[in-house]
């Protein structure tokens, strides 16, 4: 199969395409390398994906390039199977001071995206949403039925895309899903996320640094089980026209994750308060019901599973890692 991944040098993306070529699939990346955060971190990922190219039957192209042009996007997808559209401006705190750009970028670039789909009639379009769209939570854990109450620009381009992609499902019968990603996690994850940050202080000597008071909840889903869920669908017609979340099975508090990090690393350390920023969600926790029903996902990892296989990552890549974790 031919698959487009935008965003594809990302983390995410990066993963994702990684499997699609390891598991046989002609993958084409498209990608604008934002130094959101370190580059470095991106070009491994493509590299990664390279080498799973030259190591099996699939294949890789990258290609740098944005999804804000709209005649780039309309030549790739014109050759791709299914389109995997993971690019955005990512990232809640920085939408608060530029939020005309996530408008840019998550919205107008899906819709370039959407629009080509419609006019090519790809097999399949698989975009990247995030718990951001809940915002302040009514009941908990979210189903996909829960208010769209964003409290952040961010959160509101990525509802706003996602409905856009529903709407064109619905209008145009493109087949098209929505996952709601909520707190990825993992091997070569952004550096400016919590756990990156916890672990690489911990093991330099510094205590972990918590926003807030800590008692903020957060359901993290582990990057390899992100992964499956998005390849299932390459499968299964069952969730077209659907927004489907992709969690774990259980959430915690932050200064409870930090204390676990730490008594593991450095349990000598204090953990450090910070003000916490009002664009911050307070909980998250996900029902994954619809997605087991439709997809048969399951998460293979608990929170403590998973951070005791990041830590593990992180102790064997930390040469390479942690120079960017801590710039």
């Amino acid at each position: 199969m031919h698959i487009l991944v935008t965003g594809g040098a990302g983390f995410i993306g990066g993963h994702l395409a990684e499997q699609f070529v390891t598991d046989g699939h002609d993958v084409v990346v498209l990608d604008n390398l934002d130094p959101f955060y370190d580059l470095d971190i991106k070009r491994h990922n493509i590299d990664i994906a390279r080498e799973a190219a030259e190591a099996g039957d699939g294949s890789y192209e990258f290609i740098e390039g944005d999804v804000r042009d709209a005649d780039l996007v309309t030549e790739l997808v014109t050759d791709a199977d299914y389109v995997y559209h993971q690019a955005a401006q990512a990232g809640v705190r920085p939408s608060v001071e530029d939020p005309r750009k996530y408008d840019e970028v998550n919205v107008d670039g899906t819709l370039n995206l959407l629009d080509a789909c419609r006019d090519t009639g790809i097999e399949r379009f698989v975009m990247a949403s995030s718990s951001s769209v809940y915002g302040i939570p009514r009941s908990l854990p979210y189903e996909e039925t829960h208010p769209t109450t964003p409290v952040s620009p961010y959160g509101a381009s990525k509802l706003a895309a996602e409905r856009y992609a529903m709407a064109y499902s619905q209008v145009y019968d493109l087949s098209a899903v929505a996952l709601r990603y909520f707190t990825v996690y993992g091997p070569r994850m952004r550096p400016n996320m919590a756990i990156s940050n916890f672990v690489s202080r911990c093991m330099n000597g510094e205590p972990p640094i918590v926003y807030g008071d800590g008692t903020q909840t957060r359901d993290f889903t582990y990057i390899d089980d992100v992964v499956d869920a998005n390849i299932s669908l390459l499968d299964t017609d069952a969730a077209d026209g659907q927004v489907l979340n992709i969690g774990s099975t259980d959430n915690i508090e932050i200064r409870t994750l930090a204390e676990e990090i730490r008594d593991q690393l450095a349990p000598e350390r204090e953990l450090v308060y910070e003000e916490r920023h009002d664009a911050d969600a307070e909980h998250t926790h996900s029902d994954i019901t619809r997605a087991r029903e439709l997809l048969g996902y399951e998460p293979s990892h608990t929170i403590r599973e998973g951070v005791e296989e990041f830590v593990g990552w992180y102790q064997d890549n930390r040469g390479w890692y942690e120079s960017l974790v801590r710039k």
